[in-house]
């Protein structure tokens, strides 16, 4: 794509970030933003490999980034980010200064798996996938290629002895007349077969299968997930230890998601919606010992790509005084996501070369339901992280 000066280039060459929903508002907001901050044309504001401890951890740069990806939709990126900026989301400037660069990318999107039109067996279309991710990988001469889903949420999936046994998966999976795997785990499963280093960003299976999760490991490849951590449930993450820290008891934290867009529209499915509400609640569990913790999703299609949160904290205090917190976040949920999916190419960039197999607990910093770590506090978080990439950057250099 374009080079960066003022960044630190990873010593083994550039990059491929494939995206799973290539065409979604997610995708499509990280590769105009990529574009942008290649070319000066926007400060990597948001962007945490961005900021201070990071400054001489070796990464790719972002102008060392190249993008593609799968997608069922015929929407283009360049479709999308148009309606992003009839939207509001993104300045009109900044589509001007990138139009080229979506258009490269929109290019090297391939067709993803359909389990409706799918004729074979779920080998065969993890091959194609993985073919086109090693096809990738070698017509842009790239050193690694990170896979990132970023696709619409799944409902949750059913466990069956072939998640957990990787023999007995094997097996079905080269059954013509079985679906064993949910297509989010296909995916998955695919970047293993392409050698691909992978980051689930949604609360859909993924890699998260068991015997999924050993594939990856076996083969020497980082993995990462789930589902990012972008907005209420950071906010959370950082007030909940606050009251621990103080001696307080949390009795109740209620929520409220509205949200419209392609993620409102998908959620508004009550299945999806429980795959969501299960990894937004199982941290805010753990930091407050409280079991009162509802939480609700509407679709507001108005709203479009904008999410507003409300949550209401009920605490105990000293001599069983009560107190109430009340908090409103709103944001384009889309610009929270996008900087995060490039830090996490980059980071898992840097994981491959350190030698890192199999989750990385100290990339949960980015996600709500982290993988391999039970730390959901995100000051803990970020200190894990940052020292983290230290020691990888050693490992990596050596």
């Amino acid at each position: 794509m374009h080079h960066a000066t003022a960044d630190h280039h990873h010593p083994t060459g550039r990059t491929g970030l494939w995206l799973v929903g290539a065409h979604g508002s997610v995708a499509t907001t990280a590769t105009l933003g990529l574009a942008a901050l290649s070319e000066g044309h926007a400060p990597a504001t948001g962007c945490v490999t961005a900021g201070a401890g990071f400054e001489d951890v070796p990464m790719p740069a972002f102008g060392d980034l190249v993008v593609g990806g799968h997608d069922l939709s015929p929407t283009t990126m360049t479709k999308r980010a148009e309606g992003l900026v009839e939207a509001g989301m993104i300045p009109p400037r900044l589509l001007a200064a990138t139009h080229h660069a979506l258009e490269v990318a929109d290019a090297d999107v391939r067709t993803g798996y359909d389990p409706a039109e799918h004729r074979g067996s779920q080998q065969d279309a993890a091959d194609r996938l993985a073919t086109d991710i090693t096809g990738f990988r070698e017509r842009h001469g790239l050193a690694r290629v990170v896979v990132v889903d970023v696709s619409a949420t799944e409902p949750p999936v059913t466990p069956t002895r072939e998640h957990d046994d990787v023999a007995a998966l094997r097996t079905a999976l080269t059954d013509p007349g079985r679906a064993v795997l949910p297509a989010s785990s296909v995916s998955a499963y695919a970047a293993v077969l392409a050698g691909a280093p992978y980051a689930a960003f949604t609360p859909s299976a993924g890699m998260s299968l068991p015997a999924l999760t050993r594939l990856a490991t076996e083969a020497g490849l980082p993995v990462a997930g789930q589902d990012g951590k972008t907005g209420q449930t950071w906010l959370r993450t950082v007030l909940a230890p606050a009251f621990t820290a103080r001696g307080l008891r949390v009795l109740s934290w209620a929520g409220t998601n509205l949200l419209g867009g392609g993620d409102g529209a998908t959620l508004a499915d009550p299945e999806a919606a429980r795959s969501k509400l299960a990894t937004k609640t199982r941290g805010l569990h753990d930091l407050t010992g409280s079991d009162v913790t509802p939480l609700h999703i509407d679709n507001v299609p108005d709203l479009g790509d904008t999410k507003v949160a409300w949550d209401h904290v009920h605490v105990e205090g000293f001599l069983g005084s009560r107190l109430t917190l009340q908090t409103t976040w709103s944001a384009y949920d889309s610009m929270l996501a996008a900087p995060m999916v490039l830090d996490l190419a980059r980071l898992l960039a840097l994981a491959h070369a350190a030698g890192v197999a199999g989750p990385v607990p100290e990339l949960g910093f980015f996600f709500k339901d982290p993988w391999a770590s039970s730390v959901h506090d995100a000051a803990s978080q970020a200190a894990d992280l940052a020292a983290w990439a230290v020691r990888a950057a050693d490992q990596a250099r050596r």
